[in-house]
């Protein structure tokens, strides 16, 4: 599963960047243009992860993810087609629904509940599908790249797509575990909804919504905008590139730390002091990021936060709830997550149009500190 999520966020997202300036020259579109069709893609991904985590609760991910597959693959191959911004849209709202269907949330709700009762195995899994996802920027923005070169981008669409359908459909389909059938489903399902609605009406799971909400627009909004602020702060091109693609490997590297230290103490505690600790390295990057040892320094302790959200998320739900109801209450909050992770960079390139780099810097790191005193707050519940 590792494997088909590295390729699924590599061809889905990360290539999209590579694609970007051709697809303007082809469909004679502005950047802004082009751009807001990943927008699209991710609204339309937290829309349906409330409906997407009733069906995995219900019926398991087999179906689901192996339909989603399916729609992903053909959604590429019908962007490689398109000649229009109206169709551009269109495809990028297919996607968006497979990207529902296939990524993280849903991958993570198999994981819970294959190793459900298992706590270290599920850990174990969790981290090693998100070490090996982790570097899926790091593959396929370059093999993006050499594809467009050699072959165009209609090409490379068609190439990647082909090969994410290849290993994703039958992965999918043949090897996920169809869901054990209970002896009354209608309890099961009773059951299910009471456990939602007893979460939902209560303060800890709003303080998990807040937490990761918060932070996932401030890591969105520091991979959207990282290269330009170093620029800003007068770093060459290069090197302010360079530099920013440290998060990927440190997303990695935070991942293995959190998950070696949370065998000590509490997950939310940990997690609560890492985002204290990326707020704190965001707060020094206009002080101190106008050296290359200050820019460094400051974007490898935002990055060692910058994927634990991602695996501390699954842990806590699990931790709290169970498994019964998880992709439901999982769904829940990557609607308000996801749906941050697609504002959070807009609103900041308004913010620093309107006043400037250094106040988006100062709404970061108020997101970091939301989220760690969310998590605090949650831990001594």
């Amino acid at each position: 599963m590792a494997v088909t999520q590295t390729i699924g966020y590599g061809v889905l997202y990360y290539a999209f960047s590579v694609f970007l300036v051709p697809m303007q020259r082809d469909l004679g579109a502005g950047g802004a243009q082009v751009a807001a069709a990943l927008t699209t893609a991710v609204l339309t991904t937290a829309l349906c992860a409330p409906l997407i985590g009733r069906w995995l609760d219900a019926h398991g991910g087999r179906a689901l993810m192996s339909i989603g597959s399916v729609l992903g693959t053909l959604a590429v191959l019908a962007w490689s087609q398109v000649t229009s911004l109206a169709q551009l849209y269109g495809v990028f709202l297919a996607v968006g629904v497979a990207s529902a269907m296939v990524l993280y949330e849903p991958a993570f709700a198999v994981i819970v509940g294959w190793f459900d009762g298992h706590e270290n195995g599920r850990a174990t899994a969790l981290l090693a599908l998100t070490i090996v996802a982790g570097f899926a920027s790091t593959i396929f923005l370059p093999l993006a790249g050499l594809l467009v070169e050699h072959h165009g981008w209609r090409t490379a669409l068609i190439i990647l797509a082909v090969s994410y359908g290849t290993v994703a459909i039958p992965f999918h389909a043949l090897v996920l575990r169809r869901p054990a059938r209970a002896a009354v489903a209608g309890d099961r399902t009773a059951r299910r909804v009471d456990l939602v609605k007893a979460a939902v009406r209560a303060r800890p799971f709003w303080l998990l919504v807040a937490a990761f909400t918060a932070h996932g627009g401030a890591v969105a909004t520091i991979g959207v905008l990282l290269v330009t602020y170093l620029i800003h702060l007068g770093h060459p091109p290069v090197f302010a590139a360079s530099v920013a693609g440290l998060l990927g490997v440190l997303s990695v590297t935070g991942r293995v730390v959190t998950t070696g230290l949370r065998r000590r103490w509490s997950a939310a505690a940990v997690a609560a002091a890492v985002f204290a600790l990326q707020g704190l390295g965001a707060l020094a990057l206009p002080l101190a990021g106008g050296s290359a040892v200050g820019a460094i320094g400051c974007v490898l302790v935002f990055g060692l936060g910058f994927g634990v959200g991602t695996i501390t998320l699954p842990y806590l739900l699990a931790e709290r709830y169970g498994t019964a109801a998880y992709a439901s209450l999982s769904g829940r909050v990557a609607m308000f997550s996801v749906a941050a992770k697609a504002a959070a960079p807009v609103a900041a390139i308004a913010l620093a149009q309107a006043v400037g780099y250094h106040w988006v810097m100062v709404a970061v790191v108020s997101a970091c500190a939301v989220a760690a005193f969310a998590l605090l707050a949650y831990h001594h519940l």
